[in-house]
């Protein structure tokens, strides 16, 4: 039987209008939905939603990593070139290291579908024992950039001293270097 407790996940919408009411919220249960199909390990997300301010970003960032204790935070939204996004300046604020070849990925990816791809600002970074990627808003979008780099996530989640993460691989297969794959007892 397995004791150990859920692997926290910070999942995050940064709209100034889903965070008023304006409209439903669509980026947090994209998300949800996502990780459900696709995480084999139980998890429990976290969620916050909140309005496209620099500051309020940085604060549920640090609060979600250090004091919830988060492994993985994802964030949707606010990484565009209008004036009030702001998500990747918020997410490079709390960062301990940066990891470019997630954002560099997740453009690479996303120009599959569309050319303004290249105006995404998306950045991966590491908080203490946390991955933070930031994601578009828009559902398709969400699933398309999470189907083309989350195979990395579980291993780089192994590397900063996280939960093991597994994966449904008929959903996504994560990749880890033969010495790394832990065996399941019988």
């Amino acid at each position: 039987m397995n004791n150990k407790p859920p692997a926290l996940i910070g999942l995050v919408t940064i709209s100034d209008r889903a965070s008023q009411g304006v409209y439903a919220d669509q980026g947090i249960p994209a998300l949800n939905d996502w990780l459900a199909n696709a995480l084999a390990t139980p998890w429990r997300a976290i969620t916050r939603m909140i309005p496209d301010e620099q500051a309020q970003i940085e604060a549920a960032l640090r609060q979600l990593a250090d004091e919830e204790g988060c492994c993985l935070i994802l964030t949707t939204g606010g990484t565009g070139p209008a004036p009030r996004d702001v998500t990747p300046e918020a997410t490079l604020a709390v960062a301990d290291k940066v990891l470019p070849g997630f954002g560099e990925h997740m453009r690479a990816v996303s120009l599959k579908y569309v050319p303004t791809a290249i105006l995404s600002r998306q950045v991966g970074v590491i908080r203490k024992q946390c991955l933070i990627i930031n994601l578009p808003g828009q559902p398709k979008a969400i699933k398309e950039t999470l189907d083309g780099v989350f195979a990395a996530v579980p291993y780089c989640i192994d590397l900063i001293g996280g939960p093991y993460l597994e994966t449904r691989e008929e959903v996504i297969k994560a990749f880890r270097p033969k010495s790394a794959i832990r065996t399941k007892a019988p």
